[in-house]
């Protein structure tokens, strides 16, 4: 999960014009990011706005392993409507959210990562859905947007695996639940 310093996770989208903030520092962290987090396969969760944009970049991409794991990876897609889902292998995820992705931890399968709004991570932290935490925090400042780590969060203690920071100042973590 990409952050700011003061911990905001926005896009540009309903006229937030503060987005964009981690474009200038991708290049860098990227193909970390992606030789850990897609190291091996897994199944992924999205909020509808991130759906549609992973989905409409993958399409494009020139086959790799990245690319191939990201196609062929189970898309749940958690939503309020019926959004188009064109990308190979999705789900819809509606209704009780807690219950359905509950549902999905305990099917036998591969873990899944979560990329998406703030509102579905403040949803999974509000039951203890998430196992594991990666945070990729960017030298950048904001002072507005929506806050990932703010309201009805419950304390819990968490174990760090990994650390580390990129040639361009992006703090690269890994933490798990205890």
């Amino acid at each position: 999960m990409a952050l700011t310093l003061d911990k905001r996770r926005r896009d540009r989208s309903d006229g937030f014009d503060k987005g964009g903030w981690a474009a200038p520092y991708y290049q860098d962290v990227m193909a970390t990011v992606q030789r850990e987090a897609m190291a091996t396969p897994c199944d992924f969760l999205f909020c509808r706005r991130a759906y549609e944009s992973f989905a409409a970049h993958w399409f494009k991409v020139d086959e790799s392993l990245v690319t191939a794991r990201m196609n062929a990876a189970r898309k749940n897609v958690v939503s309020d409507g019926a959004p188009e889902l064109r990308w190979r292998n999705p789900h819809l995820v509606t209704g009780d959210v807690q219950a359905g992705i509950a549902a999905l931890k305990a099917q036998v399968g591969p873990s899944f990562q979560v990329h998406g709004g703030a509102t579905l991570v403040q949803t999974l932290l509000a039951d203890d859905l998430i196992d594991k935490f990666r945070l990729w925090i960017f030298p950048v400042v904001v002072g507005a947007g929506k806050r990932v780590f703010e309201g009805g969060t419950a304390q819990r203690s968490l174990k760090p695996k990994k650390c580390e920071t990129s040639g361009n100042g992006v703090v690269m973590s890994i933490y798990e639940k205890r």
